[in-house]
C-alpha cells in the first residue's frame, strides 16, 4: 500500500515528531511504501497564491506551485496526517496544505452548476488523523462538538474521495501527558492504523 504521512509541527523533537516515527515504523513493518511528508522542514507555504485562487473556478487550474504535493497526493492510497490541534482547529500550514494540494482539477471537480463538487481521488482508499490537544476531551467532544475530526471527514475527505475510509485518535490534554499515558495512546493509534489499512485493503 503507498501512504503518505503528512505531519506539521515546527520542532521536530515535537509529540507530532515521535508519532510520526511510531506510525511510519509500523507502516513499514507492514510492507507499506510511505512518503513522508514534514511540511515544516520542507518549507511548505501554506497561503493560496493569487493565480491559484484565480484558477479556481477555470480550466486549467494553475498546479504550478504545487506539482510535486499533488503527485504526492494522486500516489497515495492511504494518507495519514499527524498534527497538533491548536484553537481546536488545524495548524495553519496544514491547512494550507489542504486548500492548495486538495485543488480543483486534481482532488475534485466543480459542478458545471456550482452544485456540489465531485471527488477525483478515485485511488484513495483511507485517510487517518492522529492529533494532540492541550484541551480535556469533554470540552472537546460536548462544547466543541469534535470540529477538526468533522471538517477532515465530511468537509474534505468524503467529498474528495466518497469511497475511502475514516480514522482518528486524538490525545488529550497532551501538555502533561504522562509516559504511561502516552504509551496507551501510541498503541491506540497503532489500532487505529491497523484498523485503517484493513478496511482500505477490502476496498
Amino acid at each position: 500500500m503507498r501512504v503518505l504521512l503528512v505531519s506539521a509541527h515546527p520542532l521536530s523533537d515535537s509529540l507530532t515528531g515521535q508519532l510520526s516515527t511510531k506510525l511510519v515504523q509500523r507502516l513499514e513493518a507492514r510492507g507499506a511504501v510511505v512518503e513522508r511528508l514534514d511540511l515544516y522542514a520542507a518549507g511548505f507555504a501554506p497561503a493560496l497564491t493569487a493565480e491559484e485562487r484565480r484558477s479556481t473556478y477555470v480550466e486549467p487550474y494553475d498546479a504550478s506551485a504545487v506539482t510535486k504535493e499533488i503527485a504526492q497526493l494522486k500516489r497515495a492510497e492511504l494518507v495519514v496526517l499527524v498534527f497538533p490541534t491548536w484553537w481546536f482547529g488545524l495548524p495553519a500550514i496544514l491547512k494550507g496544505w489542504i486548500d492548495r494540494v486538495w485543488a480543483p482539477g486534481h482532488a475534485y471537480d466543480h459542478a458545471s452548476d456550482l452544485g456540489p463538487i465531485k471527488g477525483r481521488l478515485t485511488g484513495l482508499r483511507g485517510l487517518l488523523a492522529v492529533t494532540t490537544l492541550g484541551a480535556p476531551g469533554w470540552v472537546d467532544w460536548l462544547v466543541m462538538r469534535r470540529p477538526v475530526r468533522r471538517v477532515l471527514r465530511w468537509g474534505v475527505l468524503k467529498v474528495c474521495a466518497p469511497k475511502a475510509r475514516f480514522g482518528f485518535a486524538a490525545l488529550y490534554r497532551a501538555e502533561d501527558v504522562t509516559p504511561a499515558r502516552l504509551a496507551v495512546f501510541e498503541a491506540r493509534a497503532i489500532r487505529a492504523l491497523d484498523r485503517l489499512m484493513d478496511q482500505a485493503a477490502a476496498i
